[in-house]
């Protein structure tokens, strides 16, 4: 019988200084991008709202995925990138804990890519509703530090 999923113990682990950054990619059609670099999307400034969606899902990394760590985070930053046909969104996460930050960094850039999909979703669907272009893709660790 397989044992049941658990949370793994780090109450013995020693606190420490940790950093991870994640990023990830949008693919969009150019018309997209520049409407996005023009401020012409109905919902707003996709950018703003995207960098805040990054930051408070990497602050409810614990609340989404079981297993994570309720983690004191002391910083979440997300950057954005906006090209001709993608925007790439980075976050990094910073706290002094006795695991990893690198699940509340991966969250951070993939919710903050999914609100950019959420803001312009309706320039990206063709004639039947389906979206040929538009795709998320290369969401990885870019860097995890830990110093102790």
């Amino acid at each position: 019988m397989k044992a049941m999923a658990k949370m793994v113990d780090v109450g013995k682990k020693p606190v420490v200084k940790r950093e991870a950054t994640a990023a990830g990619r949008i693919i969009l059609k150019k018309s997209t991008c520049k409407a996005i670099r023009t401020g012409e999307i109905k919902k707003g400034d996709v950018v703003s709202a995207s960098k805040l969606a990054g930051i408070q899902a990497a602050k409810a990394t614990f609340s989404i995925l079981p297993l994570c760590h309720q983690i004191p985070l002391t910083f979440v930053g997300v950057e954005i990138r906006l090209y001709d046909g993608s925007l790439e969104a980075e976050c990094t996460v910073r706290a002094e804990y006795k695991t990893g930050v690198e699940m509340e960094a991966l969250v951070g850039a993939t919710v903050a890519l999914l609100n950019v999909w959420d803001m312009v979703k309706y320039l990206e669907k063709d004639s039947k509703g389906q979206y040929p272009t538009a795709r998320i893709d290369n969401v990885r660790v870019l860097r995890k530090t830990k110093d102790g």
